[in-house]
């Protein structure tokens, strides 16, 4: 049996992927990984999170945003969607784009069996994000 050769992708071929898929992918270092669907229960931890967080940072200068918002992270060559993001105004725009940000200040991921390992690794090794609460609050 012949291996596959795995295929790179530049970013510029990704968001040109991502913007005609019919289902949304994550960007690591040149892989396309396809995300996939939630089950009820991360979708209500996700749900509470982003309520929670709504509700204490009413009337400061920040944004909760869900899933649906793309986060770029230039240093680890990563574009991905945080199950709950809250962002600083301004928002701050990867370069020509509108749908993706760059300037998190709290990502939360939803952990499952199937993510963890990702999650707490790679994905989250995103010591360019420093969450300090008490500024925020």
């Amino acid at each position: 049996m012949l291996a596959t050769e795995q295929k790179y992708y530049s970013t510029e071929e990704y968001l040109e992927l991502e913007e005609a898929a019919e289902f949304r992918s994550e960007y690591r270092q040149g892989e396309i990984i396809q995300m996939v669907g939630c089950t009820p229960n991360h979708n209500l931890i996700s749900g509470n999170f982003y309520a929670a967080l709504k509700y204490a940072l009413k009337g400061k200068p920040y944004r909760v945003f869900m899933s649906d918002l793309r986060l770029w992270i230039p240093e680890s060559r990563l574009y991905t969607y945080p199950d709950v993001m809250v962002v600083a105004i301004p928002l701050v725009y990867a370069e020509n784009r509108r749908d993706t940000i760059t300037n998190p200040l709290i990502i939360v991921e939803v952990l499952s069996n199937s993510t963890e390992g990702y999650d707490r690794g790679k994905n989250l090794s995103i010591t360019e994000v420093l969450v300090v609460f008490k500024n925020i609050f």
